[in-house]
């Protein structure tokens, strides 16, 4: 296969990766960033038991989409870990710190509430980072003969805190309707109660995003406006699921408003995507420029097609096993 060919291949295989780990571990980060908000610790209780037999699984993809991004595509590490060092360290370090607190507070009595806080600034910080990267990426890169350039903190503007904030709220909701799936009584209502409220914000958000994007670059502008046919189907999209979650939480469709809340998110991430399309390093790389050996492409290949039907399968699995309600006094510690 030619190289054209498999760069388009890892692409879609190292996107899927990332929109797998965005949805399947969201509602967990999402449900940390509420812990501090719970009614009591039955509450808290609930949220965590009902993500403890899944939470580990979810973070493969993140495993997955970042060694095929290195296999593939090695110049994105080369110039992207220079340029994003302290929001990936602290993206990482959120994520350690949640790691940990889910397992600890459980077996803890006299702490329980460092624990608490310690789960809910982890979720919260992974978050933000996570929000800051992506629109750090929308923003594109200064470089110089294939090395970044630019400033240790240049991935802070305003424009990446606004996508911060907005994918802080995105999880929240995200998490919110994952409650309300998966509880019962007093701890369902709550969740319930928070949807109209944390939609809004993510509208407010997707809103300034979408309008402030096509200004970033002007060819982000073009991508926008020379396409309307077929890119705005993608916002348009996500605001028909923002509608969807509403009148489904209006009707008590709990399934229903967690899967729109997914979709919402996979919308919104394919336009900001497209946004840049096909630059993996904006705005002067694409995904060939940053290709590896088409040898090393095919042969890493191989065995991700043999792992990720391994992976989709006993995610599926845990999944349903681990499907229904969790009440107030069980769990799965």
């Amino acid at each position: 296969m030619e190289m054209y060919d498999l760069s388009l291949i890892w692409a879609v295989i190292i996107a899927f990766g990332v929109i797998m780990y965005v949805l399947m571990d969201g509602f967990d980060l999402g449900l940390g960033i509420l812990f501090p908000f719970a009614p009591d610790e039955d509450a808290r209780d609930v949220m965590m038991n009902s993500v403890a037999p899944v939470w580990d699984g979810n973070e493969t993809w993140l495993v997955l989409g970042g060694a095929g991004l290195i296999a593939a595509f090695p110049l994105v590490y080369t110039i992207l870990l220079p340029a994003l060092y302290l929001g990936v360290f602290l993206m990482l370090a959120g994520l350690i710190f949640r790691g940990v607190a889910f397992e600890f507070r459980f077996k803890s009595k006299r702490t329980r509430g460092w624990w608490n806080a310690a789960f809910a600034g982890g979720s919260f910080v992974a978050a933000f980072a996570q929000g800051c990267v992506v629109g750090a990426y929308i923003q594109g890169f200064e470089t110089a003969d294939r090395v970044y350039t630019g400033g240790a903190f240049d991935w802070l503007t305003p424009f990446s805190v606004l996508t911060g904030i907005g994918l802080v709220v995105g999880y929240t909701l995200l998490g919110a309707t994952w409650l309300v799936l998966k509880s019962e009584g007093h701890v369902r209502e709550w969740a319930r109660g928070l949807i109209p409220g944390l939609l809004i914000g993510v509208l407010a958000i997707f809103v300034i995003v979408s309008l402030w994007t096509p200004w970033i670059d002007p060819g982000v502008f073009d991508r926008w406006f020379d396409h309307l046919q077929v890119i705005w189907l993608l916002p348009f999209a996500a605001l028909l699921c923002a509608a969807g979650i509403y009148l489904a939480t209006r009707r008590r469709r709990e399934g229903l408003a967690f899967l729109l809340t997914l979709g919402l998110f996979i919308f919104t991430y394919l336009g900001l995507l497209v946004s840049r399309w096909p630059y993996v390093i904006p705005p002067d790389y694409t995904l060939w420029d940053a290709a590896s050996a088409p040898e090393s492409q095919f042969f890493i290949l191989i065995g991700v097609l043999f792992v990720v039907p391994i992976v989709l399968t006993y995610t599926a699995w845990s999944y349903w096993v681990f499907r229904g309600k969790v009440r107030v006094g069980e769990g799965y510690h």
